[in-house]
């Protein structure tokens, strides 16, 4: 029997480990997208208690503790951090099989040292060893971020952001990892949804220009995309829950903000044209400045009504859309590339149906002289488990070349999440140690050590030159 979560955890052949061992461990990590808060980055948080630092924010524990039945005083509520922390321990343990386990014990293993399996019983002993850990200075946000070897972080940040708390960081210079913005201008594209006209008077204020219509719209998220960029910002991010596509047209999208800032109903229609002209046009923005664009496909957000209500966004009631993406991805990224202006572009998407046409996509818009310009992203949200990446890694290997992939990410708002770097780096040489034994790759052990480390970490680098 194979040792429960031990040194050679997923690597199941002598390829897989010594590749894992000798090249990938100990990389740098390169995490392009995260929604860690900048202000707690800035004031080095000190976390209360394991449960704040463990379950605060962290979506995917709070939608497991309430598939096992808890009380929702325990997941997102006021409840008692060690009952809540107790909750979780019941809940992980008849999580068989999924990442969640995985990932709690690495957390356990690679931040305290703890090798015990998470369960009821030891529950309260684990509690009481790491929350007296964190009271140390070192276990405080800067001291976690180091812990890790993080290079290079990138926040999720608004257009109206102030950056104030990126710039403190940078000032204070006491955090190894760099932490720089980037640019999500969700609000400012999605004229359809609620907060619209308040978000543009905020966009307004900000950028300094006075916004009646479209192309004003444009001018002040450029004055901002020049901000950011000031800032180290070299990186958008979309989530694109749904492709739009229309051919660009202005007359349609000023009638749709028209429409949306007197607070009428838009019209389907115009309001794709609105947000078409809208990503086209950043696009070309963001090319000229040789920054990356993400989009982020295939997510229903808000599915539970009364929750959404309760508790806002992002608290766990999302789950994967099915719309098909394929020809509107097309004809969007065409709309770039046929004004010569389509940056490097990073494309997610989270249906895995989708994998195989999003992979084969990106073989159209690829350029000369540029390694990889349009990128398959990494397994992402529901699908960053053993099964979802290692699909992924193998949808990559069919259309693409995996040898140029930028890697993992962490999209979380978790300090501990970084052991998920480690996780896709074990099923990485799982995946290629597979091959080589049998037989599919040489046994080129040393170029194999070069590609794991470029996936690892040097791809990143150099793809985002920031």
């Amino acid at each position: 029997m194979i040792p429960f979560m031990d040194e050679d955890f997923l690597l199941h052949t002598d390829t897989a480990r010594v590749l894992f061992h000798d090249a990938a461990k100990d990389m740098p990590i390169y995490d392009y997208h995260c929604h860690l808060i900048p202000v707690q980055i800035a004031e080095n948080k000190q976390f209360r208690s394991v449960t704040e630092l463990m379950l605060g924010g962290d979506h995917y524990k709070w939608r497991l503790m309430l598939a096992c039945g808890a009380d929702e005083s325990l997941i997102r509520g006021d409840g008692d951090d060690r009952d809540k922390f107790r909750a979780f321990a019941a809940s992980l343990q008849r999580a068989i099989g999924n990442p969640v386990y995985h990932w709690t014990h690495l957390e356990l293993q690679r931040v305290f040292g703890i090798y015990d399996v998470l369960n009821e019983k030891s529950a309260d002993a684990i509690y009481d060893k790491a929350t007296a850990m964190l009271q140390q200075d070192d276990f405080r946000a800067q001291g976690l971020i180091d812990r890790f070897n993080v290079h290079t972080l990138c926040t999720t940040d608004d257009p109206v952001d102030d950056l104030h708390f990126h710039k403190q960081i940078a000032d204070a210079g006491t955090l190894k990892a760099r932490v720089l913005p980037a640019f999500r201008p969700d609000k400012a594209i999605n004229i359809d949804r609620a907060g619209y006209h308040d978000y543009i008077r905020q966009l307004e204020k900000v950028s300094g220009v006075s916004i009646h219509g479209v192309e004003d719209v444009l001018e002040a998220l450029e004055s901002r995309i020049d901000y950011f960029h000031s800032c180290g910002a070299r990186l958008s991010d979309h989530a694109l829950d749904t492709v739009p596509f229309c051919k660009p047209d202005k007359g349609r999208a000023d009638k749709a903000f028209k429409a949306a800032m007197a607070g009428k109903p838009v019209k389907d229609k115009n309001a794709e044209c609105y947000k078409t002209l809208l990503l086209v046009s950043l696009g070309e923005l963001y090319s000229k400045r040789g920054w990356t664009q993400q989009y982020h496909i295939a997510a229903m957000r808000n599915n539970n009504s009364a929750m959404f209500r309760a508790c806002g966004p992002d608290v766990g009631f999302d789950s994967i859309d099915d719309e098909p993406v394929a020809l509107k991805l097309s004809r969007l990224l065409d709309a770039q590339a046929d004004k010569d202006a389509l940056p490097k572009t990073i494309l997610y998407s989270l249906n895995a149906a989708a994998n195989s046409a999003i992979a084969s996509m990106t073989g159209n818009f690829q350029q000369s002289g540029i390694q990889g310009k349009i990128q398959m992203g990494s397994a992402w949200w529901f699908l960053d488990n053993k099964n979802g990446m290692t699909e992924q890694l193998k949808n990559l290997c069919d259309m693409g070349v995996l040898a140029n992939f930028v890697g993992m990410l962490t999209d979380s708002r978790s300090f501990i999440s970084y052991p998920r770097h480690e996780y896709f780096r074990r099923i990485l040489c799982s995946f290629i140690g597979d091959l080589v034994e049998k037989g599919e790759y040489p046994d080129d052990i040393e170029f194999l050590k070069t590609v794991v480390q470029d996936i690892s970490f040097n791809n990143a680098l150099r793809y985002f030159n920031m």
